[in-house]
């Protein structure tokens, strides 16, 4: 009876009634279960943390062909509105030029139209004084004779051939 009187045994006697009374009330189980839950709930989380990191690769994959669509596309207009550029400042230029040469020909038909009008005003001008010159002449001849000598021989000439 020494051996009921040992504490180690007690002790043992404890742990073994506390170890059977746990399995019986299925403390082990309702452990596992407690972290089998645990563990589905940590499944869960990580399998949603991987759904979201593969759709956010997804977007990022998305967003990086459209970024290079984009980039493609904005190339492309700025391309286009390069040689669109190029082409009205080729057509400017020779629209200009034509414009400039069109005017260089009026100008010139302008210069000519009034170096002829001049020359035809010096020739009035000149037609004019000459008039005048001879008008002058004429009335000094006539006022210095009484009589002209051409025209005198041409009046008889005129009365002899209405007769």
């Amino acid at each position: 009876m020494t051996l009921l009187q040992d504490a180690h045994v007690w002790e043992g006697i404890g742990l073994a009634i506390l170890i059977v009374l746990l399995i019986a009330l299925k403390v082990p189980g309702m452990a596992l279960a407690a972290l089998d839950a645990r563990g589905a709930r940590i499944q869960a989380q990580l399998d949603e943390a991987t759904k979201l990191r593969e759709e956010a690769e997804r977007l990022l994959a998305d967003i990086k062909t459209q970024r290079e669509a984009t980039e493609r596309q904005a190339a492309e207009t700025l391309a286009f509105a390069q040689a669109e550029a190029e082409r009205l400042a080729v057509d400017s230029k020779v629209k200009l030029e034509e414009q400039i040469k069109r005017r260089g020909e009026l100008a010139e038909r302008r210069i000519a139209l009034a170096e002829s009008q001049a020359a035809a005003e010096v020739k009035a001008a000149a037609a004019d004084l000459a008039a005048r010159a001879a008008e002058a002449v004429l009335t000094q001849r006539l006022a210095q004779a009484t009589s002209d000598p051409l025209v005198d021989p041409a009046v008889a000439q005129v009365a002899t051939k209405f007769r």
